[in-house]
């Protein structure tokens, strides 16, 4: 089987999820090999924005590609519809920022690309394949990827609601399985969350028409298409997400409480390992920290790095023991670290992934713009020893966004979200 487009172009419109604006999206047929981009026809040059993990951006309930101005928002259904049916090349042309809700699954954008035909345009397949496992860790997400011939979901998702609790759902994903088991899957949320979310700017488009609404009891206003659509959904969005690998992926994933950051940072992590590279030979000692943090006693909080992947990915270790000059005062009788150094750590472990991005490090420091969703899970006491990973969400030039989590004994003590920028010394 070579490449997959479509024989013509086809048109779906409605109001988006989060903005709530009217959008008309165009499926449009593409040559051997584009791959999947879309193109925003309301803007001026109508700039082609890539379907791929390297310009993902963190966002909340949602995934989002590109930011500012060219951003676009909850493209997960359209993109779980074209993975769904195995489309290699396709244009999706938007004229706005943020594609149409439908339903609230995939189902709709699924039927528009079989109307419009599926054809084998030749070429060869991109396939994403694993040579050994990848674990993540993505706040409350956990995800274990096995190598495999094809896709494979294990999913469990767990929601403190009588009609969700704990679900759980296998599925072998293939066009078919995916058109009869996953693809109507709705996008569902508790009326307990709506005043939160609009209040943070988004839900603007939702209604019980495009999502199954849950009060304190059950469903309002609708009714399910299975018992477990809330499991099958999540699956929904992982096919999609899992797009952004800019190919097929053939893997058994295991996902727990997946969540749309969790599987971007699984798919960065997937292809790190695919093209089998680093940047630098572990572990790096703390001798060669020095040599490329400004840091010193008692300010440098990183011991040792024992993973790295070049611009994507790295793990570093900080022993935490009674000797740390903080404790004397934090507190005493009580010694707690306190957060803001675990956060430094974190940002000092991926100043050292940053600083191998640049020419002459040696003359270069990295400034922290910006922290956002900080969380404090557990404290850190002497005897603990952190792991630190950070995973680049976002490099510009010399401007990158980051995903920290610090855990002692693969529990999670603190994330953050941060902001950073190279500069000179």
């Amino acid at each position: 089987m070579g490449r997959r487009t479509i024989a013509r172009a086809v048109t779906i419109a409605g109001a988006g999820l989060h903005l709530g604006r009217p959008c008309a999206l165009t499926f449009e047929p593409a040559a051997v090999g584009q791959g999947l981009r879309f193109r925003r026809s309301d803007l001026p040059g109508a700039p082609v924005i890539p379907a791929h993990v390297s310009v993902a951006v963190a966002a909340e309930r949602r995934t989002q590609l590109g930011d500012g101005d060219q951003a676009l928002h909850t493209v997960e259904h359209v993109l779980a519809a074209v993975a769904g049916l195995g489309i290699d090349d396709l244009t999706i042309a938007m004229d706005a920022a943020e594609p149409p809700i439908m339903d609230g699954s995939a189902e709709p954008f699924r039927v528009a690309l079989l109307d419009a035909g599926i054809v084998d345009h030749g070429g060869e397949v991109t396939v994403l394949r694993l040579r050994e496992p990848v674990r993540i860790v993505d706040g409350e997400s956990t995800y274990v990827a096995m190598p495999a011939e094809g896709l494979a979901l294990d999913v469990r998702i767990d929601f403190p609601h009588p009609l969700i609790g704990t679900q759980t759902g296998q599925w072998a994903v293939t066009p078919e399985s995916f058109g009869d088991e996953l693809s109507a899957a709705r996008t569902f949320g508790l009326l307990s969350w709506v005043e939160e979310l609009r209040g943070k700017g988004l839900i603007k488009g939702a209604s019980t028409t495009n999502t199954i609404a849950l009060d304190a009891t059950g469903v309002v206003e609708n009714t399910l298409r299975w018992p477990d659509e809330f499991v099958r959904h999540k699956a929904m969005d992982v096919v999609g997400d899992l797009a952004l690998a800019g190919g097929r992926v053939a893997a058994h994933i295991t996902a727990t409480k997946p969540s749309h950051q969790g599987t971007v940072t699984l798919v960065r992590a997937m292809l790190a390992q695919a093209a089998g590279h680093s940047n630098r030979e572990l572990p790096v000692d703390i001798e060669q920290i020095m040599r490329i943090l400004p840091h010193r006693y008692p300010f440098l909080l990183v011991d040792r790095i024992v993973e790295m992947q070049e611009k994507t990915r790295i793990v570093g270790i900080k022993n935490v023991t009674i000797n740390e000059p903080f404790f004397q005062g934090h507190f005493p009788g009580h010694p707690i670290m306190p957060g803001v150094l675990i956060v430094e750590a974190m940002a000092q472990v991926g100043g050292v992934l940053l600083m191998g991005t640049v020419d002459a490090p040696e003359t270069k420091v990295v400034y922290f713009m910006s922290l956002d969703n900080v969380k404090f899970r557990r404290p850190v006491k002497p005897g603990d020893q952190l792991r630190i990973e950070v995973d680049i969400v976002q490099l510009r030039s010399t401007m990158c966004r980051i995903k920290g989590v610090a855990k002692v004994d693969d529990t999670v003590v603190c994330e953050a979200d941060m902001a950073a920028v190279v500069r000179d010394r």
